[in-house]
């Protein structure tokens, strides 16, 4: 969630310099460069986790209780996304709905509602196909008219689906590669059952979780280095730093099998350190975030927005229709800023969460 704001910061303060996808290193500036690729952990991170915490969910409830929760949580996401995120991005009439990570994480939730009926080695062979093997359809392409366009462009092919009045849908989140994702994030959750969370089992599982990552950066070091499948080739710049971004720069929409190596490599390491300094009162600090992530996100969401209108109104278009600024700098002053106001906000949520668990629908946000 804090390495999000960062992104979202950019976003807002930066809408006159456009960042490609996959980055292209030969167009972008480093230091923007590498603030987008710091801030691509963050999707695979939450759809990963999302799949945990749907398997810890299900160690206290029944299958069809799980089930039914995957459902009901999934069909709100997809209904926040569709309203209160995409008015944050914009007001125009006619409305185009930007169907992103919010939207892509509703959607799994409901696949995963029905998958976790499979057996679990079924469910591994599954997500690993799905992870690993989409890459094999990114020549299948469907144009608007066409039978099969509007359900391959929301599975796997980012494009505008047109709607009544005048309305458009962007995928920007394609969901085929993001279902494989959290199938594998909810089975690791056997790591955290509850009969595995000794010191031991504790010590065990971080072993293990920094094993797997670094398998994974290993697979996509390897992977990226033969350059022949998992994403855009990479190419030789005319400097080595040129050379090496081109390297990292890798697709999200949909994500590759490269780019989820990647990411998700780094954020299992990731959850390995955090238990290993569990009790720090940084991390504590940070748990905060997490404890009321949809709350952030939308309170996060309509403060940055809010900001930019003002600051539209007071100096106008300084960049062609947006109003932007020039330094990067700006980032990291307006991230210093509004890390520690927002947390006021969030962590007052998240006691709410835990003193009203009479208040079912909290646990939703």
């Amino acid at each position: 969630m804090v390495i999000m704001l960062i992104d979202h910061i950019r976003e807002n303060w930066y809408l006159y310099i456009s960042v490609s996808d996959p980055v292209n290193p030969a167009t972008v500036d480093p230091s923007m460069f590498f603030l987008r690729i710091v801030t691509n952990l963050c999707a695979p991170v939450f759809v990963g986790l999302t799949g945990l915490s749907a398997y810890l969910y299900g160690e206290t409830h029944s299958r069809p209780e799980t089930a039914q929760y995957l459902i009901k949580r999934g069909l709100l996401l997809m209904a926040i996304d569709a309203t209160l995120i995409t008015f944050a991005w914009t007001v125009k009439l006619p409305v185009t709905f930007w169907l992103q990570v919010i939207w892509a994480i509703g959607v799994c939730m409901i696949a995963l509602a029905i998958l976790i009926y499979l057996p679990k080695k079924l469910l591994l062979a599954l997500g690993l196909l799905i992870a690993a093997g989409h890459n094999l359809l990114d020549g299948v392409h469907f144009v608007p008219g066409e039978p099969g366009f509007v359900p391959w462009t929301l599975l796997h092919q980012r494009d505008m689906i047109a709607l009544p009045f005048g309305a458009f849908a962007r995928t920007s989140y394609p969901v085929l590669p993001w279902i494989g994702v959290i199938v594998l994030g909810y089975l690791l959750g056997s790591w955290y059952q509850r009969d595995k969370r000794s010191a031991d089992d504790s010590r065990q599982r971080v072993s293990r979780l920094i094993a797997l990552g670094l398998t994974m950066l290993t697979v996509f070091f390897m992977l990226r280095l033969l350059n022949i499948y998992g994403d855009k080739p990479w190419v030789s710049g005319v400097s080595p730093l040129q050379t090496f971004m081109s390297f990292i720069a890798l697709t999200k929409y949909p994500p590759s099998l490269l780019f989820l190596l990647q990411t998700l490599g780094v954020g299992v390491i990731l959850l390995a350190l955090f238990e290993r300094w569990e009790g720090h009162p940084w991390l504590n600090a940070l748990a905060v975030f997490g404890g009321a992530p949809m709350f952030f996100y939308i309170v996060h969401m309509y403060v940055l927005r809010a900001f930019y209108h003002v600051a539209f109104h007071i100096w106008g278009p300084t960049h062609g229709v947006s109003f932007g600024l020039d330094n990067l700098n700006w980032i990291w002053l307006w991230y210093a800023v509004l890390l520690p106001v927002l947390y006021v906000p969030t962590a007052w949520y998240s006691r709410l969460k835990a003193r009203r668990r009479d208040i079912t629908w909290l646990k939703y946000f």
